[in-house]
């Protein structure tokens, strides 16, 4: 009887082409170990229970769809096929997408990584940086069309239309949204102007809000010199990057609240300080001129050589009390003109104009919306050195 005889890739082929015709696409739950990120970018990892284990592969750009940073421990659901790999004689899952088990697991990574940045301090309250009170530029990490962008330029101009939005339009969910938070943040600190960073988005799932919950955006945050306020999701929403940035703010509307002064308590508070400098040189004028008078009607003043001798230390005094409290009232003064003057002088145009900006007026009205332009009439655009009409 002659019994066939297979050399090893012979029977690895076999073995290889009967596993990946009948197992083109599998579906396993288990749990992660031994989970290796190659610096050429593919996964590494091997998927257990209680009784076995098996060893998985998921390619560069692949797992780049993967919205979560996969740890040992985690329980996965992957989706992939079966492969054998010829020069070891091994079988493993070619992973074409992978998973959570189940909220618990997003849950749970979230709480791990949460214990660990905090044991490492970055979520200490001593190394969290002051907000500047009156910031002239912040710069803004959300998307350019969503909701939240709308309301923090709304609520800007509001408050103090004095300050400069800086928006980097930044992917907050899916593929790549942790990678590319981090990056803005890094960009807005490779800047010497901004004064305050604002990173966030509208609320979502737990799933829809991770990408701030990942340890790639907890470091950007913390190694930031500039300030940041974290905005993300609604009132009952929390992040990592909430408890890394130096100011939580429940919504994106409540973080510009909490960002910006408003203009109004400011006109209010020079106002009133204004008032009190009025009254007080009253109350200081009304003061010696009592003590001028008394001064006059007194016997002594009758001899004007008593009068010498008694009160010209008492003039004296008066006289330097006068000269050093009005010297006091013109620098104050003249400290809330400089002030006064500073805000008058940011609503320049022509400062405005000279930053590359331009000014488009039809019918005697600034046009601020595109569909406020009637591209049939006759307007003008006002440069920093003159003025082009259009359609004349």
């Amino acid at each position: 009887m002659n019994e066939a005889i297979f050399t090893v890739s012979e029977i690895t082929g076999q073995i290889k082409l009967t596993l990946e015709e009948n197992f083109a696409q599998v579906v396993v739950i288990g749990e992660l170990s031994n989970f290796k990120a190659h610096y050429s970018g593919h996964w590494y990892f091997t998927l257990k229970d209680d009784k076995a284990q098996i060893n998985c592969t998921m390619w560069k750009g692949v797992n780049s769809y993967v919205f979560f940073t996969p740890e040992d421990g985690m329980k996965v659901v992957v989706k992939g096929r079966l492969s054998v790999y010829p020069p070891r004689g091994s079988y493993q899952i070619d992973v074409r997408s992978m998973q959570p088990a189940g909220r618990g697991e997003l849950q749970e990574a979230f709480e791990r990584l949460k214990q660990r940045l905090a044991a490492e301090g970055l979520f200490d309250d001593e190394l969290k940086k002051p907000l500047p009170s009156f910031p002239e530029k912040i710069g803004i990490v959300t998307p350019s069309d969503g909701a939240a962008f709308r309301d923090l330029v709304s609520v800007a101009e509001r408050r103090f239309p004095l300050v400069e939005l800086i928006i980097r339009p930044t992917k907050v969910q899916g593929e790549g949204a942790a990678k590319d938070i981090a990056d803005a943040i890094a960009e807005f600190n490779n800047r010497s102007d901004i004064d305050l960073l604002i990173a966030g988005r509208g609320g979502g799932s737990l799933e829809d809000l991770w990408a701030f919950n990942e340890e790639e955006v907890a470091r950007a945050i913390f190694d930031s010199h500039i300030p940041v306020i974290s905005a993300v999701g609604h009132e009952i929403d929390y992040t990592i990057s909430d408890f890394v940035a130096d100011l939580r703010a429940p919504t994106p509307t409540a973080a510009m609240e909490l960002a910006t002064p408003n203009y109004v308590d400011i006109i209010n508070f020079i106002l009133e300080i204004d008032s009190n400098l009025y009254r007080a040189l009253e109350d200081k004028l009304s003061h010696n001129r009592t003590l001028i008078e008394s001064i006059l009607s007194n016997y002594a003043f009758k001899i004007p050589e008593n009068l010498i001798a008694l009160n010209k230390q008492t003039l004296d005094n008066s006289v330097y009390q006068i000269n050093s409290h009005l010297n006091f009232l013109l620098k104050e003064n003249k400290n809330q003109l400089v002030l006064i003057d500073k805000i008058l002088d940011s609503f320049d145009v022509n400062k405005t104009l000279k930053r590359g900006f331009s000014l488009v007026k039809q019918d005697d009205r600034i046009i601020r919306k595109s569909n406020e332009l009637d591209k049939m009439k006759v307007f003008s655009i006002r440069f920093i050195d003159n003025e082009v009409k259009i359609n004349e």
